[in-house]
């Protein structure tokens, strides 16, 4: 189609054609636009997303420090009162068991010193047995909360003053006998006996127990 022909159509049926060019214009607006305000919706529904991810991660990290401030601070403050309390218990087990065990190994001494130096020794005897009758039974009350090294020295401690104090007094039973050379061995060998384990195993294990003691109190108190 040439020139001419085209002119000619154009003026012939001139509105068919503007309609169709402003219809074309409408469209190519309508597309411009609707480009426009997709590109307009992806970007703010980035932006939410963005701002929806950190708030996200922002209550995450919330929770997170919560449970850690409830893991590491509370428990921690309950653990510090449990072993304060604890150090109490087992300092006053302490406390009402060694001034017994003391006593023990106190009466028990005069007692000995009695007995080998052959003056009246039945009041001490009676002493000496009640003393480790109470250290016994102060032992017992007090062992759930007594540590398991002072437990087991406070054990030793009584069980070797029993045997010096059942020496001594099979040592004064042979004092009693007649002066034979067997009755006179017996007795040396009681007495040698009962010095063995007062100045010797008991008095070692004592040494033993206060350090255990001072090192269970002083230390954590």
């Amino acid at each position: 189609m040439d020139t001419d022909q085209l002119l000619s159509l154009i003026n012939n049926d001139g509105a068919a054609v503007l309609l169709s060019v402003t219809a074309i214009a409408v469209a190519l607006l309508t597309l411009l636009y609707v480009a426009r305000d997709r590109r307009r919706q992806d970007f703010m529904d980035d932006q939410l997303k963005q701002r929806t991810e950190t708030l996200w991660r922002d209550m995450d990290e919330l929770r997170i420090n919560q449970f850690n401030d409830t893991v590491t601070s509370l428990p921690g403050h309950g653990s510090r009162e449990s072993d304060s309390d604890q150090f109490a218990t087992e300092k006053a087990a302490y406390e009402a068991i060694w001034p017994l065990v003391w006593q023990l190994h106190d009466h028990l001494g005069m007692f000995l010193r009695a007995v080998e130096s052959g003056e009246p020794a039945g009041d001490l005897r009676l002493e000496a047995r009640n003393a480790a009758l109470e250290a016994r039974r102060a032992l017992n009350q007090n062992r759930p909360f007594c540590h398991g090294d002072v437990d087991e020295l406070v054990t030793k401690v009584i069980d070797t003053d029993i045997k010096a104090h059942l020496a001594a007094c099979q040592y004064m039973d042979l004092m009693k006998e007649s002066a034979t050379s067997n009755t006179a061995h017996d007795r040396n060998v009681q007495r040698e006996k009962f010095h063995l384990l007062y100045d010797g195993e008991a008095r070692e294990t004592i040494n033993h127990l206060v350090a255990a003691i001072r090192e269970r109190t002083l230390r954590k108190g």
